[in-house]
């Protein structure tokens, strides 16, 4: 059976989920809703998710949205006992790890720094803000930098669901045109990430189309 993603590709919340999905190797369709290309507010997609945001995951009869709650479906419905383990004790690391990217970094990331910045008007931006986000984000790098210094990957030798929900964070962190502290395990991390050809087709897009008023 194919799975059906509506999401645009640009999206910060569809990215993880198209990575999770290539890693698997799921057959997908991605159907392309949201930011230039609309059709969140129509009656057909609100019947998908009432919230009207994606993504939303179509698996036969079964819809899923929140980009979280996508990667659990999938890691758990389609993923090896090394990707998602079955006993709660063994994933337990692994979930912690994808819950702390996301409450931790994703929103001063990509909230606070990309949309506090390049999504906002010069006049309107919060400086102050901006930088104590960016502050923020790389406080948790460096605790990324540490966890990684004697493994692969979050949690161990083997890619798990912790590094979907972190890794997909990472290309913007280094594309960003912005001053970052040199985190050596950290950026070995990302060059075995960009290895992987899921990461290239899936987290490796260009983002400028996501950029506001550019009135530097």
């Amino acid at each position: 059976m194919t799975l059906k993603i509506w999401g645009r590709a640009s999206s910060s919340n569809v990215q993880p989920v198209m990575w999770c999905i290539g890693e698997l190797g799921l057959p997908h369709e991605r159907i392309d809703v949201g930011g230039k290309f609309g059709g969140l507010e129509t009656e057909e997609f609100r019947s998908l998710n009432p919230n009207g945001k994606i993504p939303v995951l179509q698996d036969g009869e079964l819809i899923v949205w929140e980009s979280r709650a996508i990667l659990r479906y999938l890691a758990a419905e389609y993923g090896d006992e090394t990707f998602w383990p079955e006993a709660p004790r063994n994933r337990a690391p692994i979930d912690q790890w994808l819950e702390w990217a996301k409450t931790t970094i994703d929103e001063a990331l990509i909230t606070g720094v990309f949309w506090g910045y390049w999504r906002t008007p010069k006049a309107e931006r919060d400086m102050e803000t901006v930088h104590r986000h960016w502050t923020d984000v790389n406080a948790a790098m460096a605790k990324a930098d540490a966890r990684l210094e004697e493994r692969a990957f979050l949690c161990g030798d083997d890619l798990t669901l912790a590094d979907i929900g972190f890794g997909y964070l990472l290309y913007r962190y280094f594309t960003l045109p912005l001053t970052r502290p040199d985190r050596p395990n950290l950026a070995a991390y990302y060059q075995r990430l960009t290895d992987r050809q899921p990461y290239r087709e899936h987290i490796m897009i260009d983002y400028h189309e996501l950029f506001g008023r550019l009135d530097f």
